[in-house]
């Protein structure tokens, strides 16, 4: 069977059995929905910080003038009108950066980089005075923040390498967490709702590759499909697209070891297994997770049936595993190659239009 241009053909997209899903978040507790949607969504409006009255603890590690230069970026980029989830990636940046404080030195790679966001000494971050300024800072890297096309819709820690043009893009993933507390800790914005779940959905794995934990375990193919060792933890059998992609959600919601947050038979609400790759989006309506059809890092990448190459009858689910500056993106998942390639992982250039639907992670939209 023929796939999308430029990738491989897409296999059996899950047989009607346990199957996953598979990206990565951070949680973190207190609040409201509506607060969470405010600090992670990308069309939140901006929050301000009352620069006389911050934390005299620590939050998520970080304390004294390292708040107080948070709290001078999050005020720098609601003077700009950016969204929560934009200030918030000033936050992430400079934690990667500098560790939230305005050093007066660089290192190996950019010996003139100074300030909050190690701003090189070309003339484009302005002048040293300039570069050492938290406020100053700041705006100058929002300001090229939004000169991104498209910034909204990448993953933090894409959005920000576009602007700092460091070498790995992953770079800041790990600090995405901490700023999304800080900033709501300063800001006086809780993270979850009365429930207790919150609604932050944090990219952070997606650009490990190949972790699946049982990515050598038997097929149903190889041992048959009643064997109990064909099945994973998440319920589903082993190394299908299915399987891959909700470990992956699992990751996002925190939970990387067993018992998993989120199985086949735990996943609706209503009771019903979230099953073969063609009833996602129907699992994804049922539990009230946004869909759309934008991709972001981390999300679900569906295929209808017959859609992109994918099988007839099953259909395909993959993830969004990195977003391009042309609008395409960088599918991984498991057994979307022809035998004898089939069942292992694989990544993929796609364009935006060929998927049916991205399916989101509630508050990740």
């Amino acid at each position: 069977m023929e796939a999308a241009k430029g990738g491989p053909a897409l296999i059996i997209g899950s047989i009607a059995m346990p199957i996953v899903l598979v990206l990565s978040i951070l949680l973190f507790g207190g609040g409201s929905a509506k607060a969470v949607a405010t600090v992670c969504s990308p069309t939140g409006s901006s929050v301000s910080v009352d620069e006389g009255k911050l934390p005299k603890v620590a939050v998520a590690g970080y304390q004294g003038v390292q708040l107080k230069n948070a709290a001078l970026i999050i005020n720098a980029g609601k003077a700009l009108k950016l969204s929560a989830r934009g200030q918030t990636i000033g936050v992430m940046t400079a934690m990667g950066e500098s560790g939230l404080l305005a050093l007066d030195h660089g290192d190996g790679a950019g010996p003139d980089s100074r300030g909050l966001f190690q701003q090189r000494g070309s003339g484009a971050w302005g002048s040293y005075a300039d570069r050492v300024d938290p406020t100053i800072s700041a705006s100058n890297f929002f300001k090229a923040l939004q000169q991104i096309d498209g910034w909204e819709h990448l993953d933090p820690s894409t959005a920000a390498h576009r602007v700092q043009r460091n070498a790995d893009p992953y770079h800041y993933q790990s600090y995405w967490p901490a700023a999304v507390e800080v900033v709501a800790a300063l800001a006086n914005v809780p993270l979850t709702g009365a429930s207790g779940e919150s609604s932050c959905g944090i990219p952070g794995e997606s650009g490990k590759g190949d972790d699946l934990p049982w990515k050598t375990a038997p097929t149903w193919v190889s041992v048959g499909a009643e064997n109990p060792a064909s099945h994973s933890p998440l319920g589903f059998f082993n190394r299908e697209c299915v399987d891959f992609a909700l470990w992956r959600v699992d990751q996002q919601l925190g939970s990387t070891t067993a018992p998993y947050k989120v199985t086949n038979s735990t996943f609706r609400p209503d009771g019903k297994l979230l099953g073969s790759a063609v009833t996602w989006k129907d699992g994804w309506d049922a539990k009230g997770w946004p869909t759309g059809k934008i991709p972001r890092v981390g999300a679900v990448v569906w295929y209808a049936p017959g859609v992109g190459g994918s099988d007839a009858e099953y259909g395909h689910v993959a993830v969004v595993k990195a977003v391009n500056g042309d609008g395409s993106f960088l599918e991984e998942g498991y057994n979307g190659n022809p035998a004898p390639n089939d069942h292992t992982y694989y990544t993929r250039t796609v364009q935006n239009s060929v998927p049916s639907a991205f399916l989101y992670l509630r508050g990740s939209k």
